[in-house]
């Protein structure tokens, strides 16, 4: 066997194992919450330059749009036109919006966030069956990417598939509280729905035919998970980040907020704006393959978490996202010699392993990912 070939199989080797096991061993966040900490760990301690008081925030009456969706696959009227551009202004200059009346009902919202917080409720050890690894991460989580001695952020959170059929799996869901796994179960039902009804106005806006979005992602053959986030109470908020500045790798997120406590920030320009959740709304947000997909028309954003010393928080991020092995490429109807491809075709199995291995850092991925001129 000559020399290169033993390195290629070293890399892969090392790459395989990493992949599979953590690189250290994982402390739960509400373990350390729990133990009435009066300062923060180092390994939870951001660098000065991303701590939540070292940026400009906005002012507090500034918020996301907030977009009323009633009316809006009637196909009469003119407040069915006004809505299309209401989306159309927010996922070019925004990435993110809220939605109210979305057809989701308000019960099974409330029911899919309080089973959850139960779940988040039990301690720790009751926890630690589902335990994951970075090599699917499905499960009870503590960490995103597989850096030794990386600064890490101050939460937990609980990772699940709900679509390709194949890969639901509700062995791998809790079973505590009794009712989690079917109301998780209807929750996924209706929120791939108005993902659905969504991404017939993202196709529209742009001038092509409704369905074009949903073809390009696979038709029926999509991919759905559920990150269900744990953010304890932090006895140095200022010093930490529940969830590091990123833009999602997929295609379109549907965030059911905490309703009680805010935490949510949406970078604008050099600032960040700080989401206020208007009673049951979505908090819908541009992923990358979106981006990707309309050549840079609509815009994934970058956004964070921030914690506090008083109340826990719990959020449910379901993320809608290509076929995983299609490759992604700004659509052929939307380039031209004028406006040539920004991004070369990539499958999202691929583009994912970025924050899987790497974690959460910025706008780092896409931007990378632009096509050479």
């Amino acid at each position: 066997m000559n020399k290169n070939k033993k390195d290629v199989i070293k890399i892969e080797t090392e790459k395989g194992s990493l992949m599979d096991e953590w690189p250290e061993p994982i402390i739960r966040v509400q373990s350390l919450a729990e133990s009435n900490l009066s300062s923060l760990p180092d390994r939870y301690i951001k660098p000065a330059s991303q701590r939540p008081t070292m940026t400009e925030d906005a002012p507090a009456s500034t918020n996301i749009p907030i977009i009323d969706l009633e009316g809006l696959f009637s196909q009469e009227g003119s407040s069915h036109d006004v809505i299309m551009a209401k989306i159309s202004e927010a996922c070019r200059e925004w990435g993110f919006f809220q939605v109210v009346n979305h057809g989701v009902r308000p019960e099974l919202m409330d029911a899919a966030r309080e089973n959850w917080r139960e779940f988040f409720h039990l301690p720790v050890n009751a926890k630690e069956t589902y335990s994951n690894s970075p090599r699917t991460y499905e499960g009870y989580g503590s960490r995103l990417g597989v850096e030794k001695g990386a600064i890490l952020d101050w939460s937990d959170y609980y990772y699940l598939h709900l679509l390709p059929p194949h890969l639901k799996d509700f062995n791998k869901w809790p079973s505590f509280p009794s009712t989690i796994r079917e109301v998780n179960d209807e929750y996924g039902k209706e929120v791939v729905q108005l993902c659905e009804r969504i991404m017939r106005v993202l196709s529209s806006n742009l001038g092509l035919k409704e369905d074009k979005f949903q073809e390009a992602f696979g038709s029926k053959n999509i991919g759905t998970c559920l990150r269900v986030n744990y953010y304890p109470k932090c006895p140095r908020p200022e010093l930490a980040l529940g969830l590091s500045s990123h833009s999602d790798p997929g295609g379109m997120t549907i965030l059911l907020p905490d309703d009680q406590v805010v935490g949510l920030q949406v970078r604008k320009d050099d600032t960040w704006i700080t989401v206020k959740p208007h009673p049951h709304a979505f908090i819908v947000n541009i992923g990358d393959q979106i981006q990707i997909l309309s050549n840079s028309t609509y815009k994934s954003v970058e956004h964070r978490v921030i914690v506090n010393s008083e109340q826990e928080r719990v959020s449910l991020a379901f993320f809608y996202n290509p076929k995983s092995d299609i490759p992604i490429q700004p659509l052929q109807e939307l380039v031209s010699t004028h406006n040539p491809p920004l991004y070369p075709p990539m499958t999202f199995d691929q583009y994912r392993l970025f924050i899987r291995t790497q974690g959460p850092r910025g706008k780092s991925h896409v931007e990378s990912h632009v096509s050479p001129r």
